[in-house]
């Protein structure tokens, strides 16, 4: 089996949520015009990465959400993405995957590790990792930007995993992390890996997308030019990681 992924590195509207869905709504029609059956988005999409949450935590059904469930049924593709999901017990929010399919299917993840060093944690919670979704034959399993530099996360969920999916809003300052450990998760799992992050400016960072799908052994079939609105595909191959982790099968002496 085989899966279409796009990856739409894409600039945000700073904490509003109704222009960015605009600006983004076409990007995502046209990934799926070009036979995509998945599209993912970048980490909190919608709004940036704020801390803000009395103006951006948005109900489970609110505008984003409602919107990525809009696009899947009309596209009959599977949408991917996160956003701050405000909590009906009134505790703080999370920062929340969601994947949406074309038949109402919904799967949601909060993040495991809120990023301390810009105080997320203080403002959202954290949740805890989720079973793999099987989305045309592949087995995919999210994190989110920060927990990519959490090595045991994807040790711990690698042997059910085809692909790795990392939404993010990862600061061009920092750039070299981001590639390096999107490599290095890759290699280690013998996955799929691939990492969608946003471009433009907000909350007083820049950002350079550096968006990538890499495969099994480290190669990279695909990636984003920095800086710019692109959108990013190839296609998974759970036949793939069978036969890399056959022929290398170093994953049996961890």
């Amino acid at each position: 089996m085989t899966l279409e992924l796009a990856l739409i590195q894409h600039d945000i509207v700073w904490e509003d949520a109704e222009r960015t869905i605009a600006a983004v709504r076409p990007l995502v029609l046209d990934a799926a015009e070009q036979g995509a059956n998945l599209i993912s988005l970048t980490e909190m999409w919608s709004s940036g990465f704020s801390m803000n949450t009395e103006r951006v935590a948005e109900p489970s059904d609110g505008p984003t959400a409602s919107a990525m469930h809009t696009l899947a049924a009309e596209t009959g593709a599977w949408i991917a993405g996160t956003f701050p999901e405000r909590q009906r017990d009134g505790s703080r929010p999370t920062n929340r995957f969601l994947l949406a399919g074309p038949q109402g299917q919904d799967h949601r993840y909060s993040k495991t590790k809120p990023f301390s060093f810009a105080n997320e944690d203080q403002h959202y919670a954290s949740g805890q990792p989720i079973e793999p979704v099987t989305v045309h034959g592949i087995r995919i399993s999210p994190f989110i930007c920060y927990d990519l530099r959490f090595a045991d996360l994807f040790w711990n969920a690698a042997i059910e995993t085809d692909l790795f999916l990392i939404p993010a809003n990862w600061p061009a300052t920092r750039y070299h992390h981001w590639r390096s450990l999107l490599l290095a998760r890759a290699i280690e799992n013998q996955t799929f890996v691939a990492g969608v992050n946003r471009v433009g400016t907000g909350g007083g960072l820049d950002y350079r997308g550096d968006t990538m799908i890499i495969d099994p052994l480290g190669e990279v079939l695909a990636q984003g030019a920095p800086g710019e609105t692109a959108t990013v595909r190839a296609t998974i191959n759970a036949e793939t990681v069978a036969a890399v982790r056959l022929q290398f099968p170093f994953l049996n002496d961890r």
